[in-house]
């Protein structure tokens, strides 16, 4: 289980093909405090570290996951988001989260707003009824509020603080960011949907 609040980025620095798995190669600050069996969340992806190298770890991602996220867009050099899972005796600083994308979705507009950001995120219809205003949302591994909302899209807002430690500072308008929707509204949801 995560948090979704950033520690650190990491850098791709490889990319083997084997099968349908993809191993990635990651260099982070952090690596040293890994070890093999570790689940890290990856731009909100839970991935389970199978080799360590010096500064650099691996992971794998089966076809299932490359499908579902953004993972199958990442290039050499790109900056991903990490999390290491949640202690026990660690406060719950954002929300919970599982590190289980749920749709990869499209960057449409970035707003500057002079000291902040509005970033807007298209959203399929089947999936708006998981979102609220001033809900909790996951994207790219980080927790964040929803500032407003509707049939085919939402927007959160970025202090500078989370600007400048998270991929969200090379963001562009087009490129897809992996969404987790709040574990909360898909329970409740599928309960109403029974009844």
């Amino acid at each position: 289980m995560f948090t979704g609040i950033i520690e650190t980025l990491a850098t791709l620095v490889n990319i083997e093909k084997q099968n349908t798995n993809t191993h990635f190669y990651f260099q982070s600050n952090i690596t040293n405090q890994l070890k093999i069996d570790q689940s890290i969340a990856h731009n909100g992806v839970c991935l389970t570290v199978v080799d360590i190298k010096n500064d650099v770890y691996k992971v794998t991602a089966i076809d299932e996951t490359l499908k579902k996220t953004n993972l199958s867009h990442i290039k050499i050099n790109d900056q991903v988001n990490l999390e290491r899972c949640l202690m026990a005796n660690s406060r719950l600083d954002g929300h919970i989260v599982q590190g289980h994308v749920d749709q990869s979705s499209e960057c449409i507009l970035i707003e500057d707003k002079n000291g902040s950001w509005n970033f807007h995120f298209e959203i399929t219809p089947t999936n708006n009824k998981l979102i609220v205003n001033k809900g909790s949302i996951c994207i790219n591994g980080v927790s964040l509020t929803i500032v407003d909302c509707s049939t085919d899209n939402f927007s959160v807002s970025i202090i500078p603080f989370t600007y400048q430690n998270t991929n969200f500072q090379y963001l562009k308008t087009g490129d897809n960011v992996n969404i987790e929707f709040d574990i909360i509204g898909k329970y409740i949801s599928k309960t109403l949907e029974k009844h």
